[in-house]
């Protein structure tokens, strides 16, 4: 049993001394690759918004105030 213990402290060790902590080349990808992928699902969320309030505001009801300045330049017209 202590001669397990002694060996995983001994790779421990041998990791620490070799720079273990250092960014490999595939999580620097990984990190890249989640970065570029959620900013591009917020963007995907933000233009899906603005579709919508496009389409919300295209299929109401014009309002009093427009309908009134609509009948006010028609009105002067022969």
């Amino acid at each position: 049993m202590l001669r397990l213990a002694h060996g995983a402290l001994a790779r421990i060790g041998s990791r620490i001394l070799e720079g273990d902590n250092m960014p490999t080349a595939k999580k620097l990808a990984n990190i890249g690759y989640k970065t570029f992928s959620s900013s591009m699902m917020l963007l995907t969320v933000y233009g899906d918004y603005l579709c919508s309030a496009r389409a919300y505001h295209y299929f109401q009801p014009p309002s009093s105030q427009c309908q009134a300045a609509k009948e006010q330049n028609t009105s002067g017209v022969l």
